[in-house]
């Protein structure tokens, strides 16, 4: 009978100890897990109750700095009908966020309905049509889109879009509707393209060897087969889109022509929800009304952000019931 030579023994030891660690480490790995998921819960929550509790006085009242000792109250009715910011009015400031969340979702859906299409055809190209060096090019090119800031986007749309829509339009100025939809579909076309392609390769190849079989040619299979399987990716691919519309702020800052009007065309300046907060934030008076304010806009963000993954959801679980039956 054989002895074990010392290598195996010593193997045998070294796995030993390594389970050992393992088994000692791993719950402090799953307490870490834990605590990472909860931890991301708790920074939202202590950002809306930062949030609301800086908007809290303007719904409630001011004491402080209240003209003649009487509390000074914001009309909500007022701001959520009001097409008026004249926030430093010295007779009577006026705080009504109509045109402001009008200009946020004029901006947002023109550039859905630029950025949606080219997204999810891209997509389409770079997942089923695609093949070798172009696909790696384009997602390359896909991927640096992405990486340009904010700010380099504003610059494009103020320096290069802004006098091609005055020669195009002849209008007076090109900073509007219709220069930020532009730029803002730009810059949501690469989070599209790459969550839409994620979905499309995640279809399984029966499926597409399925439709083919049954005599469906290649753009048949895409949107007969491909889109209604993805669909649930692709949907949260346009919402992802709509939601960096709504909370982009450089961008639009430097391309909407940061106007509080009511909107009648594409070619009208506006400003948004976002821009008002990044633009005025920093010389608001700490305390006053006028802060307090701005803090209730970021409310009213956080609402449009609720309502939008609110309808995602409702959408996605009508689409599983339609599917089970």
């Amino acid at each position: 009978m054989s002895e074990s030579s010392p290598t195996t023994s010593q193997g045998f030891s070294l796995r030993r100890g390594i389970e050992k660690v393992i088994d000692f480490t791993e719950p402090a790995v799953v307490g870490l897990i834990h605590l990472c998921g909860w931890s991301a819960i708790i920074f939202v929550m202590a950002i809306f109750f930062f949030v609301f509790k800086e908007s809290l006085p303007a719904i409630t009242g001011l004491e402080e700095g209240a003209i003649h000792g009487e509390v000074e109250q914001l009309d909500l009715v007022e701001f959520t009908t009001s097409p008026k910011w004249i926030p430093e009015s010295a007779k009577k400031p006026t705080f009504g966020i109509l045109a402001l969340m009008v200009g946020t979702l004029s901006v947002t859906i023109l550039s859905m309905v630029i950025a949606v299409p080219l997204g999810l055809g891209a997509a389409v190209y770079v997942s089923e049509f695609a093949r070798g060096k172009p696909r790696e090019i384009l997602k390359v090119l896909i991927e640096l889109l992405a990486a340009i800031p904010s700010v380099v986007w504003g610059f494009i749309g103020l320096v290069v879009l802004n006098p091609m829509l005055v020669d195009m339009t002849g209008e007076p100025v090109g900073l509007n509707i219709l220069n930020a939809g532009i730029v803002l579909a730009l810059m949501s076309v690469p989070i599209i393209v790459s969550v839409s392609e994620d979905a499309l390769r995640a279809v399984p190849d029966s499926f597409r060897e399925a439709g083919i079989a049954l005599g469906a040619n290649r753009w048949e299979m895409v949107y007969k087969v491909l889109f209604p399987a993805a669909k649930n990716g692709l949907l949260a691919a346009v919402l992802l889109g709509i939601g960096r519309g709504i909370g982009e702020t450089m961008a639009v800052l430097m391309c909407t022509g940061h106007s509080v009007m009511m909107p009648t065309s594409i070619f009208d300046p506006v400003r948004t929800l976002t821009a008002t907060i990044a633009a005025e934030l920093g010389e608001a008076v700490r305390g006053d009304m006028h802060y307090h304010t701005l803090f209730l806009i970021g409310v009213v963000l956080f609402v449009f952000a609720f309502i939008i993954n609110l309808t995602a959801d409702l959408i996605v679980k009508g689409i599983k019931v339609q599917g089970n039956e």
